[in-house]
C-alpha cells in the first residue's frame, strides 16, 4: 500500500513539475486580438504563447498578476478560461534567398500561392541593433536611378534615408525605382562578370496599404524583372493591426540575414505613419497609458530600434550593408508632426516631395532645398560627385533667382543666363516612373549639361533631346558607357570621348 502511495505521489509531483516546466496559464480575458492571461510565472518579453489550433500569441505586457498578449492569426477561437503555454522562444520568421521573389507575411509564411518555403534558419524578429565597433562608415553608392537623388541627395549601403511628403506625391515610385534600378545593376554586374561586384537584395514591407496597391507594385516589379532579387512582407489594411506592428521588424529580420552573411541588403518600410498608428491601436488596448496625440510614451524607440538596425559592417562582424528607406505620410506638408519629426531625427537625411511641385509637372517632385543627405558625397562614385557638384549649387540659385525674378521684367543677361540655366536642369530631372537611369548613363547627361552642351537646346526639346542622346550613347557609345561603369571616374580618355561623342550627335541633328 505504502508502495502505491508513493508511485502516486511521485506521479502527482512529476506532473506538477511537467506543469511548472511547461509554465501553463489561463485566458481571463479575450478582445479585440489581445488577451490577458493568468498564471504564465516565467515568461519572456516577446516570447512566444500556444493557444492551441495553429493560434500563437506574443507577450507584450509583463505585469505582476497577469500577462498582456497580442494575438497573431485568428483570435476569434480564442475563448475565456482557455488553457496556454508559454513555448520558451522568441518570434521568429524564416530568412536566406529561398525567400527571393516571394510575397510573404510578418511570420514569413507564403501569400502568393507558390507552395511552402522551404528556409533553412530563422532569425528572431526583435533583435539588438550592431553596435558602434561593429560598423564601418557608409561610403559605397546605391545608385536609385533617379538623376536627382543620385546626383544631389546621394544614398550609400548602410545609409537611412527617409522619403517623406504628403499622400500621392510618388513616395512610392521612387521606393521601387530604387528597388527596380537594383535588379538592374544587379543583372548587369553579374554579366560582367566583375569579381568585386555585390548584388543589392531588396526587401519591401507594405504596412497598412490597400491590397490593390501592393498587388500593383508586384506587378510592376514583375514586369521590370526585379521580383527575383525581391522579397515583399505584406501586412494589408484588412490585416490586424498586430501583423501591421509586427511586418517591419520580420522585414528587418530577413534584411538582416543578408547583412550577417557578407551581403547588400535594401528595406523599404511602406509606411511608417501607419505603422505607428498601428502600434498605437496595440497599445491602447493593452491599455498602457497614451501620451501626444494617443501615441505610446515608446513610438520613438519603436521605430528608433527598427531603424538603427541597418548599418554597413565590418569584414569581422558579417562585412554586408543593411539599407532603409522609410516612408513617412504628410498631413498638408507638416513635417513638424509627431511621428514625422520622430523619424527625421532618427535617420540620415530625408528626401522631401513637394505637393506644388507634383501638380507643376516636375516629377519626381523633390524639394531640394528641404531634401538633404547626411552621408553626401561619400556615397558618391567619383564620376558622379565631378559632375553633379556644380548642377545643386546652379539649382539652389535658380530657385532662388526664380522668387525675385517674377517681381520684376528687365533681367540682365547674367541673371537671365542663370535662369534659363535653372529651367533646363529642372526639366533635366524630371523622369518617368519605374525607368530608372543607370549610372554610366547620368554621367554622360550630366556632364553634358555642366559642359553647355544643353544650352543651345529650347526648354520645350530638352526632354526629347536628352532621350535621342541616351540612346545614341546605348546604341553607338556603348563602349564609352562600359568604361564610366567600370572606371567609375572621368578619365582624360573619357571625357574625350565623352565630348566627341556628343559633338558628333549634335552635328547629325543638324
Amino acid at each position: 500500500m505504502s508502495q502505491l502511495l508513493e508511485e502516486i505521489q511521485a506521479q502527482i509531483s512529476e506532473h506538477k513539475a511537467s506543469i511548472t516546466k511547461q509554465n501553463v496559464g489561463v485566458v481571463r480575458e479575450i478582445s479585440d486580438g489581445v488577451a490577458k492571461i493568468e498564471g504564465l510565472s516565467d515568461v519572456m518579453f516577446n516570447e512566444m504563447i500556444d493557444f492551441g489550433g495553429d493560434v500563437v500569441g506574443l507577450a507584450l505586457n509583463l505585469e505582476e498578476t497577469e500577462v498582456g498578449a497580442i494575438i497573431l492569426g485568428d483570435y476569434l477561437s480564442v475563448r475565456e478560461g482557455q488553457e496556454v503555454k508559454a513555448t520558451g522562444k522568441l518570434l521568429q520568421v524564416p530568412v536566406g534567398k529561398e525567400l527571393l521573389g516571394r510575397v510573404v507575411n510578418c511570420l514569413g509564411q507564403p501569400l502568393d500561392g507558390k507552395g511552402a518555403i522551404k528556409s533553412k534558419s530563422n532569425y528572431p524578429v526583435e533583435k539588438i541593433a550592431p553596435g558602434i565597433i561593429k560598423r564601418e562608415p557608409v561610403s559605397q553608392p546605391l545608385q536609385t536611378g533617379i538623376m536627382p537623388i543620385d546626383a544631389m541627395i546621394p544614398i550609400g549601403r548602410g545609409q537611412r534615408e527617409l522619403i517623406i511628403g504628403d499622400r500621392s506625391t510618388g513616395k512610392t515610385t521612387i521606393a521601387v525605382d530604387t528597388i527596380i534600378n537594383q535588379a538592374r545593376v544587379n543583372e548587369a554586374g553579374l554579366a560582367s562578370k566583375d569579381k568585386d561586384f555585390r548584388p543589392v537584395y531588396s526587401i519591401y514591407v507594405a504596412v497598412g496599404q490597400k491590397q490593390s496597391n501592393v498587388a500593383n507594385v508586384i506587378r510592376v516589379l514583375e514586369e521590370a524583372g526585379a521580383m527575383k532579387y525581391t522579397i515583399v512582407v505584406s501586412a494589408s489594411a484588412s490585416d490586424s493591426a498586430t501583423n501591421q506592428y509586427l511586418a517591419p521588424f520580420a522585414g528587418a529580420a530577413i534584411g538582416e540575414w543578408f547583412m550577417d552573411n557578407d551581403m547588400d541588403a535594401l528595406i523599404v518600410y511602406d509606411d511608417l505613419s501607419k505603422h505607428a498608428v498601428a502600434y498605437r491601436q496595440v497599445s491602447l488596448i493593452l491599455k498602457r497609458p497614451s501620451g501626444r496625440e494617443a501615441y505610446p510614451g515608446d513610438v520613438f524607440y519603436l521605430h528608433s530600434r527598427l531603424l538603427e538596425r541597418s548599418a554597413r559592417l565590418n569584414k569581422d562582424s558579417g562585412g554586408g550593408s543593411l539599407t532603409s528607406l522609410p516612408i513617412i505620410e504628410t498631413q498638408a506638408g507638416d513635417v513638424s508632426a509627431y511621428i514625422p519629426t520622430n523619424v527625421i531625427s532618427i535617420t540620415d537625411g530625408q528626401i522631401y516631395l513637394e505637393t506644388d511641385l507634383f501638380y507643376q509637372g516636375i516629377r519626381p517632385a523633390i524639394s531640394v532645398g528641404l531634401s538633404v543627405s547626411r552621408v553626401g558625397s561619400a556615397a558618391q562614385t567619383k564620376a558622379t560627385k565631378k559632375v553633379a557638384g556644380r548642377i545643386k549649387l546652379d539649382l539652389a540659385q535658380f530657385r532662388e533667382l526664380a522668387a525675385f525674378a517674377q517681381f520684376g521684367s528687365d533681367l540682365d543677361p547674367k541673371t537671365q543666363a542663370q535662369l534659363d540655366r535653372g529651367k533646363r536642369i529642372v526639366e533635366l530631372f524630371k523622369q518617368q516612373q519605374y525607368q530608372p537611369i543607370l549610372m554610366e548613363v547620368q554621367v554622360a547627361v550630366l556632364w553634358a549639361m555642366q559642359n553647355n552642351y544643353f544650352d543651345d537646346v529650347s526648354v520645350d526639346d530638352l526632354k526629347k533631346f536628352q532621350s535621342d542622346l541616351t540612346e545614341y550613347l546605348q546604341t553607338r557609345k556603348s563602349d564609352l558607357l562600359g568604361k564610366i561603369a567600370q572606371e567609375k571616374a572621368l578619365s582624360d580618355d573619357i571625357v574625350s570621348g565623352l565630348k566627341s561623342a556628343i559633338e558628333e550627335f549634335k552635328s547629325s541633328r543638324g
